[in-house]
């Protein structure tokens, strides 16, 4: 697998807690945005990130963007 698997072509806004998140780069996930473990086998791994306070954060579904795991418009190219 090369390319990831477009979730959806619109990103999800969310407010979450601070803490730890694993986003899926794949886009098998079941728990989109985040990991669930579906890359397994693909040469996709998860993007860690970190919240130091709860926020409100916009993440990237198309798995296209240059920033992940936030969304940077990429989803309007495809």
């Amino acid at each position: 697998m090369t390319e990831p698997t477009v979730a959806d072509k619109k990103p999800i806004v969310m407010e979450l807690e601070a803490g730890d998140y694993y986003w899926c780069a794949c886009g098998k996930s079941a728990n989109q945005p985040f990991c669930d473990g579906s890359h397994k086998g693909t040469g996709f791994t998860p993007k860690k990130f970190t919240l130091e306070k709860a926020q409100k954060v916009t993440l990237c579904l198309c798995k296209h963007t240059d920033n992940p795991p936030y969304c940077d418009g990429s989803h309007a190219k495809l």
